[in-house]
Order: C-alpha cells, then structure tokens, then sequence
C-alpha cells in the first residue's frame, strides 16, 4: 500500500521576525516547500535593550501567530504537524515562560525555545543539506560553520568533516547595533575588533583557524552579501571569492541603516543588523585561510524540516553519532586527557553495554551519551588528580559538546562524578536535581562506566578484547592473551559493587 505524503510546518519566531514554513514530506524522507511566509517583529530590541519582550511587541506577535494559525487551518494541518520554536532573543528574555504561555492559550502553538548547541546542530543539518557533494573540501579540509543572529553567534569548527567544537556566543547584530556604548562606526568597529580578537584566540585553541580552508557563512546577512557579490553553486549555495566579499564588507562598513535601506533594497529589519553582522564575518574570514565564502541559502526552518524529513534515519543518525563523539574528544583533547586509556575503556563500555542490552534497557542515544561520558570520565585530571571526578563533573556541566542538550551534558556530567568514589546519593544536590528517570540513566550509565574503567585501572590495555557470558548471578567477563590482571582485579573489586546493585551480577573477570 503506497504511503502518501505528508504535511509539515516550521514557524520560527526569530531576533527579527517570525517565519513561516510549510512542505511536504514524502516516506522516502524527500522533502519540498510549499509555502513560506514571514513578519518583522521587534523581539530583538526589546529584549537586547530591557531584558524582556514588550508589551508591544507581546501582541504584535500574538497577531502574526493568530494570522499563521489561520494560514496553517488552510493547508489542513494537525496540531501535532506544527513545530514552534523560538531561538536567541526569547532565549535570553525573562519573560520568556509567560510568553510561551500567553501562546499556547491564545493561538494553541506549544513554543518551544530552542538551546544555543540545538540550533548549532539544526543549522549543520541545513548546511550538509544545501551543500550536498558540491564541495568535497568539505571532508578534507578544516571548515567553520558561522552563522550571526540578532542575539548570537553560532560557531562551529571541524577537522575533515569531523566536529572539533561548537559554540554559542553571545554576540548579535543587534546587541552591537542597539548598543548606545558606540558614537561612531569607527568605536564599534573597535569593540568587534578586541571582541573577536579574543574569540578568535579561544578557537585556536581548539583548531588553528590559519588552517582553516573552508568558510560557510549562513544567516541573512550572509545571504544579501551573496545576492550582491556572489555566484551560484547550486539551487541552495552561492560563493563569494574573499576579496570580493573583503570589498563589499569595506564599502558597507560606514552606512547608516537607511542607507542600507536605500543602495542595497533591503528592508529596515535585514538592514538594522547588517553591518555588525557582515564585519563579524570579516574579521573572522580574516583570520582563516579561506580563499571563499560558502553562503548556504537555508536556515534552521529547513534544518528541522531535514530532522522531521530524516526521520529515524540509521545512517544520518549514526553520522550525527559519530560527530558528538568526535566533538567530545576533542573537548577531551583540551584538558589533555589521557586519549588511548579513554578511548580503551569507552569500546569496553560499549561491549558491556550491547551485551546487557536486554537487562538495562537504553536506546541507541543513551549508547551515545555513555560513549561520551567513557571518553570524558577523566577529563577532571586536567585541575588535580585528587577529586578529578568533580573537577571532570564540573568541566562537562559547564562545556558545549555539538549535538547534546543542557540535560543530556548534567547527565553525563553525573556519571562522570560517580565513576569514582561514593555511589549517587540523596544527598548529593546535582544527583536528586535531575528528573527520576534521568537519575535511573545515572546509575545505570555509572554501573557499566565503572566496570570497564576497572578494565584499564593501569592505563595500559592490558586487556585487548573482552567477551561477556551471563550466567544465573554472575557476568563473567573473558580476556584473551595470558597478560597479568592482577591490578584489573583489584580494581574491579573496588567499582564493581554498583553494577551488582544495579543489574544483580557478580562480576568476575577470566
């Protein structure tokens, strides 16, 4: 029986603007617009100049929602096909529960405000989309995807293809443009001079950006350089070589918004960001070795379009996968990890955790996560070695790893504090903070961490390969080779007390 296509809506209430997107989604993942819409809206300036939305501002929207309800009734779609989100300016506004309430009561829309790293990997998904096999220096080459908003800068940094670093910053066009610390175009170009100076040496750190040979700008302003100054690569990419892009960022730097208005036949909302936003880019294209900018013509609407489309996708899930678990060592490098005894024990942890698949229970995502939290759980020697479980707790909680959510790194962040020392208690505030059933992952992420650090406890993969047989009340772990475990042992009867807790084995190793 054929399937047939489905109908899907993205509205994105921006710095700027609420958007609008409709397309059709095929079962073959294939999709295409069908209609798109948008409204400026002030949120940006509200929010960046008093910390909250206006009262103004607070109908404004309500009216252009009411109107994109009636707009979505005409296509026949189902509450449950329209995805809300809301990305810096609500991110950062105090009032942003009572909007989001104000919302649903009004228009029926559930509002969800999207995470600085979630709009990271929405914006990755949008560019791998747009620019398909066009550009294969995309996997060879060092590359860094930057896209300015009204509110931040989203950053991210890869190494052939492979995420090193994702950023949020915050740092928006409309921070910039809106500041009254600014008398003149020169003193602001200062202030994003010493401001992306000082960015641009913390990205360093992470990957030498004189290195980098791919520059892929998304983001409106982005795209009107583009249109001026650019050349098609295909339906949904345009290139600009350097100098031109260096030329036309030299020729704009000194107009006012109206004369953006006015020489580029833009409207005031593109136009009162542009300028902060395409020096942003200058300075930092400056700084690479790119001899072009790539100038994706999508944004994050079409990203969570491309997830709604991917569906449950192996292969595009296992990719995503792999890119958090790159992205995680390379926060592992930062802190000078101790990378082969991590990476030992994060391939023990996933033996143990395919082999116990039917005893815990957790899904391909928590596979991940533990995946990450084995490649971590030392990362806390980088403060002292004494503790460096919370010092690790610590450095995680507080970091960015592409593709995770605030709750998903304080999970890990738990079970890196409990692969050593005490078992979880209610006593411990970070522990009972979490959701029960986030607390559950805990110990059973924990239980399986512990076992295949004991594994390596000398830091010398002295064991190689692990098999696993479960018997009656004991989990016999087998290694090959006739090497001394004597230290594994003594480790295992020192951490293995949990996972018997946990899954009611006795864990012997042969």
């Amino acid at each position: 029986m054929d399937v047939e296509p489905r109908l899907a809506a993205v509205v994105e209430i921006g710095s700027t603007g609420i958007r609008l997107l409709v397309a059709e989604i095929s079962p073959s993942g294939q999709w295409k617009i069908l209609d798109r819409a948008g409204k400026p809206v002030a949120l940006g300036r509200d929010v960046f100049t008093s910390g909250q939305v206006s009262r103004e501002s607070f109908m404004e929207c309500l009216s252009v929602l009411r109107n994109f309800r009636e707009c979505l009734k005409g296509w026949g779609l189902s509450d449950k096909d329209v995805h809300v989100i809301a990305t810096s300016a609500l991110r950062a506004a105090r009032n942003r529960d009572l909007f989001a309430d104000r919302v649903r009561q009004e228009t029926g829309f559930t509002l969800s405000v999207v995470e600085g790293i979630e709009e990271n990997r929405l914006m990755y998904l949008a560019v791998r989309f747009a620019l398909k096999n066009d550009i294969p220096l995309f996997w060879r080459a060092n590359s860094m995807i930057l896209e300015t908003g009204g509110g931040s800068t989203e950053i991210m940094l890869l190494r052939r293809g492979q995420m090193v670093a994702a950023h949020s910053l915050r740092l928006g066009t409309l921070l910039i443009g809106h500041s009254s610390s600014f008398a003149s175009p020169s003193s602001r170009e200062r202030y994003l001079n010493e401001n992306l100076r000082n960015t641009s040496e913390f990205l360093s750190d992470e990957l030498d950006l004189a290195y980098v040979r791919l520059f892929v700008v998304a983001g409106s302003d982005a795209r009107i350089a583009a249109a001026v100054c650019g050349r098609e690569l295909n339906e949904n990419c345009r290139v600009i070589n350097r100098e031109d892009f260096i030329a036309f960022a030299e020729s704009i730097q000194n107009y006012t918004v109206e004369e953006c208005i006015e020489k580029l036949q833009i409207s005031y909302a593109e136009a009162e960001g542009l300028v902060p936003g395409i020096l942003i880019y200058k300075f930092l294209l400056e700084r690479t070795g790119a001899a072009q900018l790539v100038v994706p013509q999508v944004s994050i609407r079409e990203g969570l379009l491309i997830d709604l489309a991917q569906g449950v996708d192996p292969l595009m899930q296992e990719e995503f996968f792999s890119q958090i678990t790159a992205s995680a060592c390379s926060l592992g490098r930062k802190y000078h990890f101790d990378e082969a005894h991590s990476r030992q024990v994060a391939r023990l942890c996933m033996i143990l955790f395919d082999a116990l698949a039917k005893e815990h229970g957790m899904e391909r995502r928590e596979r991940m996560m533990l995946e990450a939290a084995a490649l971590l759980h030392d990362v806390g020697m980088f403060i002292r070695a004494s503790g460096h479980h919370l010092h690790g707790q610590y450095i995680v909680a507080n970091s960015e790893i592409f593709g995770l959510h605030h709750d998903e790194l304080n999970i890990i962040a738990n079970v890196i504090r409990y692969h050593r020392g005490d078992p979880p208690s209610q006593q411990d505030i970070d522990y009972i903070a979490l959701q029960r059933e986030d607390r559950v992952l805990v110990l059973k992420m924990t239980a399986l961490l512990r076992v295949a650090d004991a594994l390596d406890r000398g830091h010398s993969r002295q064991i190689r390969d692990i098999e696993v047989e479960k018997r009656s009340d004991t989990l016999v772990i087998r290694s090959s080779g006739s090497r001394d475990l004597s230290l594994e042992r003594i480790g295992l009867d020192h951490k293995a007390g949990l996972f018997q807790e946990v899954f009611g084995y006795k864990v012997v190793l042969n």
